[in-house]
């Protein structure tokens, strides 16, 4: 599989990023086998401020940095978003009662 990436034009063909791709999938097929799946991973270390996260991420999965690791939790609902609770789409949002939301207090 690396050598087709290698040779695939149509994406960025960086061995390391290449390498931690593969590498990652490897560690998230042992997360799903551990865990069940990977939400139920990211439940079991919920709630962690964006630090720790990127600590855990950092420790588990290869080429990850701050800003990837805040905005895949900020899309999948584990870290808050950037609207205010007087906003309209805050009100879309508590709707949808995200991971960040259920931890409060």
């Amino acid at each position: 599989d690396r050598a087709r990436l290698m040779a695939d034009a149509g994406i960025i063909r960086n061995r390391l990023k290449i390498e931690a791709a593969v590498e990652n999938a490897r560690r998230l097929r042992e997360i799903r086998a551990s865990h069940g799946s990977f939400a139920n991973w990211l439940d079991r270390h919920h709630p962690l401020g964006r630090a720790e996260w990127v600590k855990l991420f950092k420790k588990t999965f290869r080429f990850t940095g701050g800003e990837i690791v805040n905005e895949f939790l900020l899309s999948t609902g584990y870290l808050p978003g950037a609207h205010d609770d007087d906003c309209p789409i805050f009100q879309k949002v508590r709707k949808r009662k995200p991971a960040w939301m259920r931890s409060r207090s």
